[in-house]
């Protein structure tokens, strides 16, 4: 059976784009520089044909892993019960150590985004918060050793 991939509707929707624009734009502008490259001549030492056959690869590479996973994407139905911690969530939490509250968006994935405090569904914190409730202790056993979240808050994404 294949690999299943979780993904909140607007994460399912950005992929579809993402996916609909390297098959057409993307894979134009480097068949483009490719053959602008070709036209240059001797293709043995012209780093500028083999750098666009490299981003084509990459670029192949990319559609077939983003099209495999939007095949086996199981797409989350949104909800407005904030009783408990679920993807498509955001939950604030208070972590003891630090001494500080933080808000993560739970998301599948792909859609996790550090930056963004975006954390994936799989990622250690993401599944010792998952089903969780408003003033429930959370252990989190991350590589780096364990801490500990208090849950102040559910609201939706």
């Amino acid at each position: 059976m294949a690999e299943q991939f979780i993904m909140t509707q607007k994460g399912y929707e950005d992929a579809v784009e993402r996916l609909k624009y390297l098959q057409t734009v993307k894979r134009q502008e480097i068949v483009e520089r490719i053959a602008e490259a070709r036209s240059h001549g001797d293709l043995s030492e012209n780093a500028e044909y083999d750098a666009a056959r490299n981003e084509q690869a990459s670029n192949e590479g990319e559609i077939m892993e983003l099209d495999y996973k939007i095949k086996n994407a199981v797409v989350v139905e949104e909800t407005t019960d904030t009783t408990t911690v679920r993807v498509g969530t955001v939950v604030t939490v208070f972590d003891e150590d630090l001494d500080e509250e933080e808000k993560y968006e739970i998301t599948g994935s792909m859609e996790a985004n550090a930056l963004e405090n975006k954390i994936s569904n799989e990622s250690p914190m993401g599944a010792a918060l998952l089903g969780k409730k408003v003033g429930d202790d959370v252990t989190v056993k991350a590589p780096d050793g364990d801490f500990k979240l208090r849950v102040l808050a559910i609201e939706l994404a």
